[in-house]
């Protein structure tokens, strides 16, 4: 499976006074794949965790799942706490892109 044939992952979000939940599913694919943050102030929120499936392994969710707290984070002028490890190496990755938004 190359890049461009790979399923759009659905992503959704949700949403408390304190935590926050990223969800994704992809089509025809049992499973789902989510991403949890912490809100430590307006400003400030912590990438907790990221799991993913075994049935979504390998299909780009979790970096979609990373690229959309990132970009909802820019947006809202937040700036993130790379706890988790997965976000925390995708992070490291792209480290000079990210300086705006990563907290480190």
């Amino acid at each position: 499976m190359t890049e461009t044939t790979k399923p759009t992952p659905q992503i959704t979000y949700q949403d408390s006074e304190t935590k926050g939940r990223y969800a994704a599913s992809l089509p025809g694919v049992a499973g789902e794949a989510e991403l949890t943050l912490s809100k430590v102030s307006e400003v400030l929120i912590i990438a907790d965790h990221t799991s993913v499936p075994d049935s979504m392994r390998g299909t780009g969710v979790g970096r979609a799942l990373a690229e959309r707290l990132i970009a909802d984070a820019r947006a809202k002028g937040q700036r993130i706490v790379p706890l988790c490890p997965f976000v925390r190496a995708h992070a490291m990755k792209h480290r000079e892109a990210l300086a705006d938004v990563i907290q480190w």
